[in-house]
C-alpha cells in the first residue's frame, strides 16, 4: 500500500513538473516565425519600393551610373554591375533573400538564440529607411570614381574622412571591402589574407592594381556605412564567423612574431552625416555575431510584440517609413 502510495505521489509530481514546465513555455519557437513571416513582408514591400523608386539611394544609384558611363564609358561593365543594388537583383537585396531563407532551418543554427537574433537583424536590416542607409556605400564608391564630379551621400568626403581616420587610399570600391555581398577575405600560399571580389566586381583588382591584403586594411582601413554602422543588421551568423576567423588566423600570425593585431572592428571611423534614426540606434557594428550582441534582442523585444501584436501596427509602422525615406528625396 505504502509502495503504490509513493509511486502515485511520484506520478503526481512529475505531471505537476512538466505542466510547470508546459506553463512556462519557451516562445522563442513563436517568436521565429513571427519574425519570418513579418521579414517576409517587409522584403516584399521592400521590392515593390524599390521597383517604384521610393528608395532614395536607389534613384541616386541609378543616376549616378548613369553619369559616370558617359564619363568613364571603359567602366560601364562595372558600373552596371554596381547599379543593380538599385533592384531586387543587386547583392544586398539577394543576401538578405538567402539569409531569410536559410533562417527557416533550425539547423543552420547552434540553438534557438542564435535562430533568433538572426530573424530579429533580418527584421530590422528589411527596414527601408536602413536599407537606404545601407546603400550609400555603392552610391559613394561611384561618387569617388567620379573624381569629385559626384557628390557623397550620408558620408564626409574622401578627403576629409582620410584625415580624419589617418586612412590609407585603397582605391575605388574600398568601402565594399569587408562587406560579404561583394567578395571574401582569402587566404594565399603565405598564409596572408587578401580581399577576392566576386563575379564582375573583380574589376576593382584592376583598378587596384594590387591587393588589398587584410592586415594592412585591418589598421588603415576608411569608413564605410557595412564596416562601421551596419554590420550587425548586415551579416549573417556564418559570414560574422567567417569574419571572426580572418582576424584569429593574423592575429595568431602576429602573436608569433611578437606583434600586437586588432580587430579591423576594435575601433568605429569617423564619416557617417545625415543618417536615419534606425541606423543611429543601431548596435555597434564590432558586436556583430558575438554572443553578448545577440543578447541585444532581449532590449527590442516590447517593441517587437507591438509590432506583431496586430497586423495594423506592422502596416502603419511601414508606411511610416515609406513616408519618410520619400521625404528624403
Amino acid at each position: 500500500m505504502a509502495g503504490m502510495l509513493m509511486r502515485v505521489l511520484t506520478s503526481m509530481l512529475i505531471l505537476a513538473a512538466v505542466l510547470s514546465l508546459t506553463g512556462c513555455g519557451d516562445d522563442r519557437p513563436e517568436k521565429i516565425e513571427k519574425y519570418q513571416q513579418l521579414t517576409e513582408q517587409r522584403l516584399t514591400t521592400l521590392n515593390t519600393m524599390l521597383d517604384d523608386g521610393q528608395i532614395r539611394n536607389a534613384n541616386l544609384l541609378k543616376q549616378y551610373s548613369s553619369l559616370l558611363k558617359q564619363q568613364k564609358p571603359d567602366l560601364a561593365p562595372l558600373v552596371d554591375e554596381l547599379a543593380k543594388d538599385a533592384t531586387a537583383e543587386g547583392p544586398m537585396f539577394s543576401s538578405l533573400k538567402r539569409r531569410l531563407g536559410d533562417a527557416k532551418n533550425s539547423a543552420n543554427f547552434t540553438d534557438l538564440d542564435q535562430q533568433l537574433a538572426e530573424v530579429e537583424n533580418l527584421y530590422q536590416a528589411t527596414d527601408p529607411s536602413l536599407y537606404n542607409d545601407m546603400l550609400s556605400d555603392p552610391v559613394n564608391v561611384i561618387a569617388d570614381m567620379s573624381e569629385g564630379k559626384l557628390a557623397r551621400v550620408n558620408a564626409i568626403s574622401r578627403e576629409a574622412a582620410a584625415l580624419a581616420n589617418n586612412a590609407e587610399d585603397f582605391g575605388p570600391g574600398s568601402q565594399l571591402v569587408g562587406n560579404p555581398a561583394y567578395g571574401s577575405w582569402q587566404t594565399d600560399s603565405s598564409g596572408m589574407s587578401f580581399w577576392a571580389w566576386y563575379g564582375m566586381y573583380s574589376m576593382f583588382s584592376n583598378i587596384f592594381q594590387r591587393p588589398i591584403y587584410y592586415d594592412r586594411w585591418s589598421g588603415n582601413r576608411g569608413y564605410s556605412y557595412y564596416n562601421d554602422v551596419g554590420r550587425y543588421r548586415y551579416t549573417s551568423p556564418k559570414q560574422a564567423q567567417a569574419q571572426e576567423k580572418t582576424f584569429e588566423q593574423t592575429k595568431k600570425r602576429f602573436d608569433s612574431q611578437g606583434k600586437r593585431f586588432d580587430s579591423p572592428y576594435s575601433k568605429s571611423r569617423t564619416g557617417s552625416t545625415s543618417l536615419s534614426r534606425e541606423s543611429t540606434s543601431a548596435p555597434k557594428a564590432n558586436t556583430a555575431g558575438s554572443s553578448s550582441a545577440n543578447k541585444s534582442g532581449a532590449q527590442s523585444d516590447n517593441k517587437f510584440r507591438s509590432n506583431y501584436s496586430k497586423d495594423s501596427s506592422f502596416r502603419n509602422s511601414s508606411n511610416r517609413t515609406t513616408r519618410s525615406v520619400r521625404r528624403g528625396k
